[in-house]
């Protein structure tokens, strides 16, 4: 797929975009470090914050929980979020560490039949100069699930079925969606997001 920045000028990329997006809060500046620490490398650094996102964050619909999470610091302050609220740790994450990252987005099947609805995913590209752009999704794991950070070959949470009205859209926004912020902040609990997330774009 031929990915479409929103912007040809990868500085655009690198922004804040407060309060979603902040590279000076404690947890996101000490993460920050602790991944600077390890290697100088940044492909390297990139796979790092992409893996600890996947694996250390739990997804909040696979665990039940009622918790949202919307910014990168309460990601890591509850270790737990849905795919838009890792998506968001990721890109700020890689946006402090000077690694061009945005947002990406795919219209799935809410729970895998055409009869539940649809809901949108949360995932994000990555830019380097010699790679261009990218995409990773840090959703997390589990069985038939297997993303990995996978720059020659993409390697996706969802394989998107477009026969069953799925959309894997190839926009990279410098920016979360406003639809999917509000779907966060106005919906009482977790459950009620499940069913409160944008269908489209």
């Amino acid at each position: 797929m031929r990915l479409l920045p929103e912007s040809d000028n990868v500085k655009d990329f690198l922004g804040e975009f407060p309060p979603v997006i902040e590279f000076d809060t404690p947890l996101v500046k000490e993460r920050i470090e602790k991944i600077k620490s390890a290697t100088s490398s940044p492909k390297e650094r990139a796979r790092m914050a992409f893996e600890m996102a996947r694996d250390k964050i739990a997804h909040s619909f696979d665990t039940g929980s009622t918790v949202i999470t919307v910014n990168a610091e309460d990601v890591l302050k509850k270790k737990e979020g849905i795919c838009f609220a890792k998506s968001h740790l990721l890109a700020t994450l890689l946006r402090g560490m000077g690694i061009p990252a945005g947002f990406c987005y795919q219209r799935v099947l809410r729970a895998g039949t055409v009869d539940s609805g649809y809901a949108l995913h949360g995932l994000n590209a990555i830019y380097f100069d010699d790679t261009g752009w990218f995409r990773v999704d840090p959703r997390g794991n589990k069985v038939g699930v297997n993303s990995q950070f996978s720059i020659e070959n993409e390697q996706l949470a969802y394989t998107i079925k477009p026969e069953l009205g799925e959309v894997d859209y190839p926009y990279i926004f410098m920016h979360p969606l406003t639809s999917v912020l509000d779907s966060m902040h106005e919906s009482i609990d977790c459950h009620q997001l499940f069913f409160k997330r944008p269908e489209l774009i």
